[in-house]
Formats: C-alpha cells, structure tokens, sequence
C-alpha cells in the first residue's frame, strides 16, 4: 500500500512538474504575451525591434516546447532579452478620467495553469512600468486612435507563420482597442481559442480570406466590414437578376424591372414576391451567409447582404415567387451588371411641404447639406411639425440643426474613448449639443428611422430626442454608434468601431439599436401597393395630435 502511495505521489509531481500543453495553449498563450509585450513594453512600443519577426520566432520555437516549465522559460528569457524597464513615476499618477473597464482583462497573466507565479510578477510589472506618450503602433488624431507602422504580406496565402501573424495582429486589435469587445456574442477569448485551429488549417488564398472574414464577422459590429473582391465572388457572384426590390417579412418585392443590352425581355413583374431562390428561403440565405457578415444584429445583417441575394455565378436562378395569389417557380437568366441597364431616378427634393397649408414640412437628411440647414429651415419653420427622415446616412448637420430646433444645451450622449497610455482601458465623457435659444422650433419634431439609420444617423436621432416635441417612428436603428477606425489586415481594408456611444445614463445603444417611440415596418402588401407606411404612420401621429 505505502509503495502503491508513493508511486502515485511520485506520477503526481512528475506530471505537474512537465504539465504538458496543447498546441492551441501554446499558441493562445503567444497571442497574449506577444500583443501584451506590443502595446505594454517600453521598447516594443519604441519600435525598438521587428516585432513581426519576433513573433515568426517564437512560433518556430514553440514546436519544441511541450510543457508548461519550458514555455515559462521561453516567455522569461524573451522578456529578458528586451531591455530593462525603468520604474515609471507616471504610470502612478492619478487621473481625474473616468474609466470604463468593462473591456478591460488582463486576468490571463493570473493563470496559473499555464503561467509560474515568477512570470505573471513579469507581465505585471510591464503593466504598471508601461509604455507612455509616443507609441510606434499607436497614432492619435482627435478623439480617435489609429494603427500605424504595420508590415504587409499582401492577401494570398503564404505560410502558417504569416496567418497567425494576422489573427494575433487582429484579435489584439480587438482586445485593446475595440469599445464593445464585452457585447460579443462569443467571449473574444474563445474566439481566440477557436480560430487558431482555423487559421493552422489554411493552405490557398480562398480559405485565407475567409477566414479573416469570420474573424471580422466576430465582433458583431454592423460597422465593421472586410473589403475582399475574392470572397465577395465566392459568397455572392459577378451576374445578378436585373430587377430591384425592397425586403419585408422575409421576402423580397419587386419594385423596379431594369433593361439589359440584350433587349431581353424580364420574366418578372413589379410587385413580384420571391420567398425562395435555389430552394433557399430568404432567412435561410441571410443566415448561410452570416458566418462572414459582421453586423450588430439581425436586422443589420439582413441589412448588409439583402442587396446581393439576386447574384449568382451561374447563368441563371431559380425563384419562387407569388403573383396574384399564385406561387410561381421560374428560371430567370443573371447578367453581368455591366450589361443591365439602370433608368437614373429623378432626384428627391431636399425639403418640402408635404400639404397645401404647408404645416408639414418634409426634409431628407440624406441629402440636406451642411450649409443648407439655415436655408431649409427659413422655409419650414412656420410649419407645425417638420418631418426629418434619418432612414439615411446624413451629412454632418447636427450641429445646426440643434442650435436652432433644440430650446437650450444638454447632454445627449456619453461617449467612451480608448486610452492608449493604458490599452484596453476606455475613459467616459458627456456630450453636449444645442445652445440656449428662446427662438426654438415650437412644433412637433418627428424622426423616421429604421435598420439603414447607423452611427452619425443615430446620434443625429440622439440629438433629436433632446427636442421637448420629438416622436420617434420607424423600426430600431442599426445598433452601431461610435466613429470608426480604418486599417488593413492582410492588405485588405477593413475596420470597426473606434469608440463608444450611450445615452447620457449610460444605457447601450450598440447591438441594440435606438428604440422607436412608435413602431412601425414596412410590409409587403405596403411595398406592392407602393406605399411608404413609415411616412403614413408619421402623417396619422400628426393628425391625432393636432
């Protein structure tokens, strides 16, 4: 018995004395340390060194390390060899900032299972000796960051060395610098964890890209897009059906037939409704495509592919539709765009009435100019609701447009910028908007909003809100607030959110949307009757309320 005792002593201390660890541990714990050391080490963030290169290193020197003794001693003589770090007085200063730190973690230098107490006391003083002021990596512009300084190794597949360069590269992108990393609908953590068996597996230019999209698609940020000719091919085609049409309840209706060089004549009729295209519902398309498709949600997404579920690689699709209450199945041949031709759309007047007695005024903020708005609203202000339809992008009029509709100053969002002298920490601050101006716009204030009403629009709608006669009416916005932060990955352009927006409370406008006061959707007996049921809702809210 005492001999059996001793031997299951002596396997215990063995084994926990060589802990033998997973690729994926090894590789994870790389990710971290690697971006830790980049944003964190004094030297690193000097660009004292090649940083890609460092990394290329140790990925090599990983394939011999099997436990956890021998990767602890890798990460300490690589720490080692980067200089010492002075004691930083700075670092220690207090700030009157206001920390957010939901996405603020670096709890993995506390894991014991795959790091020794001697390292993590390493990682910690590199945390509280930090890299302040200048940063190679880091540039700041405004309120923004921005990254800098980063090699390229273009778009096609190299090597496995170079596709864990660009998901290291990107996660820790993410895990400093990304606002609403928390809101993810998977722990970026085990994003991590998942994709680097992916990103090990690729071997052609194809799988490459894709990847990358997923991993963009991750961040489940309606902002966030990953510019690719390649993958755009593969997941949508180069030929479409020559038809337009808008998206309600699932369906697509037809709503314009466009010619082709061919003088082919169209199967189609407008007020067609296709529910099904290559025996593929239109949910059932919207989620195959998903996997690549970053959006705060699911109308977001819906959003962003509803425009290429008529494009194909083949010569034709099939498509089921209703027609006069029939289902109708036809085989309908795609064009090339080149070869469809488009009748231009006269445009829309920026600002109107929109009755005799002009006490409705009309404006389209997608096309209303900065320098328009002191024009626009000489004409309408004597209306007793203006109607400013947001289910658009706007062109940087909230400001005055707030200084003459809005009664006096106030807070209308609270906005979470990255701290880029302590990455992965974001620091809170009020926004106000308006002056106080007793020649305030008296009538009823309506916005129309809907899934197209994203970042600038959403806050423009904040902006609204502020007015004591404000009605919102539509369905909820796209759920993506913040400015953006451009770059490339892989050579390819890309981007995500770069800092946060709330309601002044703090409450969440990302993923979420901003709720309507009054919902309403369009629908398809509404589109087949050419009907616009936001507008018409807004026109009955008036007239009950006069």
């Amino acid at each position: 018995m005492r001999k059996y005792s001793l031997f299951i002593f002596l396997f215990l201390s063995l084994h926990f004395s060589a802990q033998v660890l997973s690729e994926n541990q090894k590789l994870e714990s790389l990710c971290r340390v690697w971006g830790f050391l980049k944003y964190y080490h004094p030297h690193v963030a000097k660009g004292n060194l090649n940083w890609d290169q460092q990394l290329f290193k140790k990925i090599n020197e990983l394939e011999r390390i099997n436990d956890k003794a021998a990767l602890n001693n890798l990460y300490s003589n690589w720490i080692a060899s980067l200089g010492k770090i002075n004691e930083c007085t700075e670092c220690l200063q207090e700030t009157d900032k206001a920390y957010f730190l939901k996405n603020f973690d670096l709890s993995w230098m506390d894991n014991s299972y795959i790091f020794t107490s001697a390292l993590s006391q390493k990682l910690h003083y590199i945390e509280n000796n930090r890299n302040m002021g200048n940063h190679y990596y880091i540039g700041k512009g405004g309120r923004k960051i921005f990254f800098r300084n980063e090699n390229s190794y273009g778009s096609q597949f190299t090597s496995k060395q170079v596709n864990l360069l660009e998901l290291f590269r990107y996660w820790n992108y993410v895990e400093y610098f990304f606002p609403y990393k928390y809101e993810t609908d998977q722990n970026w953590n085990d994003t991590l964890t998942e994709m680097i068996p992916t990103f090990l597996n690729i071997n052609n230019d194809k799988d490459y890209q894709l990847a990358l999209a997923e991993l963009v698609a991750k961040t489940d940020d309606s902002h966030a897009y990953l510019f690719s000719s390649l993958i755009s091919l593969h997941l949508y085609g180069n030929k479409k059906l020559p038809v337009e049409y808008s998206y309600a309840e699932g369906k697509l209706v037809i709503t314009k037939i466009n010619g082709n060089r061919f003088h082919e004549e169209s199967p189609f009729y407008i007020g067609d409704v296709i529910y099904d295209v290559n025996g593929k519902t239109i949910p059932q398309m919207v989620n195959s495509l998903g996997t690549y498709i970053p959006a705060s949600n699911s109308w977001g997404k819906v959003n962003k592919v509803k425009s290429k579920l008529l494009f194909s690689n083949n010569d034709s699709l099939s498509v089921r539709l209703e027609r006069n209450g029939q289902n109708i199945e036809i085989k309908a041949k795609t064009y090339f765009v080149k070869d469809i031709i488009v009748k231009k759309v006269p445009l829309s007047q920026k600002w109107k009435f929109l009755d005799e007695e002009k006490k409705i005024g009309y404006v389209n903020m997608g096309i209303l100019a900065k320098d328009e708005v002191n024009e626009m609203y000489k004409d309408l202000q004597s209306s007793e609701s203006i109607i400013f339809d947001l289910r658009n992008y706007p062109k940087l009029t909230i400001i005055p447009l707030s200084e003459l509709l809005l009664p006096q100053s106030s807070v209308y969002y609270q906005f979470n910028f990255p701290e880029p002298n302590y990455p992965g920490k974001f620091y809170s601050r009020k926004n106000n908007i308006g002056v106080k101006n007793p020649d305030y716009y008296k009538g009823n204030v309506i916005v129309l909003v809907d899934e197209n009403t994203q970042s600038q629009a959403e806050t423009t709608t904040m902006m609204f809100k502020q007015h004591p006669k404000a009605k919102v009416i539509g369905s909820n916005t796209s759920g993506a607030n913040g400015d953006i932060i451009k770059f490339k990955i892989a050579d390819l352009d890309t981007c995500f959110t770069g800092l946060g927006a709330y309601y002044p409370d703090g409450r969440e406008t990302q993923r979420i949307g901003i709720i309507p006061d009054i919902l309403i959707k369009p629908s398809v007996e509404g589109i087949k009757n050419g009907k616009d049921e936001v507008l018409e809702r807004a026109l009955l809210y008036i007239k009950n309320k006069n």
